[in-house]
């Protein structure tokens, strides 16, 4: 099943019709769906796809040499293996002197670590041949680090060659509930909340099963895709996964400034490891957004932004040794099941901020908004707020089964007045948004004032 990703083909086959020689890269963390982006994007057109592993260099070599003579020969015309990589470009660039080419090269570090000097020799083919062809290279890598150092970096010899670069998402919320349609508008968002917007991820999911069955089969038992994939991406991702996974469960379990993430683990340098693991998009620093320099903010706090990342260190890890002795019900039933509204409530607000930017980018709010995300002072914290260069809307979001009142407006007012200085002369108005709507009392009020808004989960969901 392929979802939308509409903006990056559209982006690509820009590119493709050119006219010129481009040289695209496109990364992301694994499992978010750059290969079969790729795959999407090549079908009809004359292209070389290679998805490199960890083989040696000369298999790695074969393997490319048979891709390329599959596509530029007929079959059992050309079973030759170019005798280097010099060679192999070389026989590239020929085939897209007059028309176009494309050219994949999916899992470049992979190719990297192979053969050391192959970044150099690439760079020295396109300064020397593949500029001035037809040719449209596309690098996909998924470890984001050393795609950064081999191809993006300032030391890296393939700096300043690219054309175009695009780093890779996971979806959003309005598409990934698209691999789940038969669910209930609730449990849309706990299937959210539980898998988030990985593609992989995702198409584990049986829509014609319950989101409990989804979860008691395809997570929670041994021996399911998602059961050790927490395991198996850090081992993939990182050359010191201990590390990482120790930082990422003292996250996990509330320890989320830095100090006390250092003190938690007793990592020297745990800097280093929080900003690779928000390189790779698992982690991400929030502060208040009001604040002006951000990185320099003392008030900054971590958190795990995977949702899948989220669910496995809280209902998976802890509860191995019951797992694994076929404790699956048990912790599915008075675990899982008994906190899913609780642990929703994250991603819920992760869903009204989508659809506050999705919103005000296309116009439908009365201003654009410049950043949307939480704020908080002391014992106070604001759900989100929606900053325009004149205008603020204070949001709180309430993942709750019972309909929000006219009390939770009057906080929302009180609090306006603690952030009031850190928003300038903003004009500041209100959104309140409900899982389950809102007392007559609020929806009375809420008809006599311009400055308040009343967002229920059809509303949001829908719009």
């Amino acid at each position: 099943m392929f979802v939308n990703r509409l903006s990056e083909l559209d982006l690509l086959e820009k590119r493709y019709a050119s006219g010129k020689a481009e040289f695209f890269v496109l990364y992301g963390r694994r499992r978010v769906g750059k290969t079969e982006l790729m795959a999407r994007f090549c079908e009809g057109k004359r292209a070389v796809f290679f998805v490199s592993d960890l083989g040696s260099e000369i298999s790695l070599r074969t393997a490319l040499s048979n891709a390329i003579n599959a596509t530029l020969y007929a079959p059992g015309q050309l079973d030759a293996v170019y005798s280097s990589w010099e060679a192999l470009f070389q026989a590239l660039s020929q085939a897209a002197q007059k028309e176009r080419l494309v050219v994949v090269l999916d899992e470049f570090p992979y190719m990297v670590t192979a053969h050391p000097p192959l970044a150099s020799i690439l760079q020295k083919s396109w300064d020397q041949t593949f500029k001035n062809s037809q040719i449209m290279l596309v690098l996909c890598g998924s470890y984001i680090g050393m795609m950064e150092e081999t191809v993006l970096g300032y030391q890296a010899p393939l700096y300043g060659r690219r054309t175009a670069q695009y780093l890779l998402e996971p979806l959003q919320f309005k598409d990934a509930r698209q691999f789940y349609p038969s669910f209930s508008t609730e449990d849309q968002v706990r299937a959210y909340a539980v898998y988030g917007g990985t593609p992989a991820y995702l198409h584990t999911i049986e829509p014609h099963k319950s989101l409990k069955e989804n979860i008691q089969e395809n997570i929670l038992t041994r021996g399911s895709y998602l059961y050790d994939e927490v395991h198996f991406i850090l081992q993939q991702e990182l050359r010191e996964p201990r590390n990482y996974f120790a930082i990422l469960q003292a996250i996990a379990a509330g320890k989320t400034r830095l100090n006390e993430i250092k003190q938690a683990t007793g990592i020297d340098g745990a800097t280093s490891y929080l900003d690779t693991l928000q390189q790779l998009h698992l982690i991400e620093r929030l502060v208040p957004v009001t604040e002006t320099q951000p990185q320099k903010s003392r008030r900054g706090v971590y958190r795990l932004k995977d949702h899948y990342l989220r669910f496995w260190f809280r209902y998976v890890l802890p509860n191995r040794s019951q797992l694994e002795r076929g404790g699956t019900n048990f912790i599915l039933e008075n675990q899982v099941l008994s906190e899913i509204d609780h642990f929703s409530s994250l991603a819920f607000e992760e869903i009204c901020q989508q659809y506050f930017w999705r919103n005000g980018l296309s116009g439908k709010l009365s201003f654009l908004p410049e950043k949307i995300s939480r704020w908080w002072s002391a014992n106070e914290e604001i759900d989100l707020i929606v900053v325009g260069e004149k205008d603020a809307i204070l949001v709180e979001c309430k993942w709750s089964n019972q309909p929000v009142g006219t009390n939770i407006l009057a906080d929302l007012e009180r609090k306006a007045h603690l952030v009031e200085r850190e928003l300038g002369d903003r004009k500041i108005q209100f959104a309140l948004c409900s899982r389950t709507g809102f007392t007559p009392q609020l929806i009375e009020i809420s008809t006599k004032r311009s400055d308040t808004f009343l967002l229920d989960l059809n509303q949001i969901l829908e719009n």
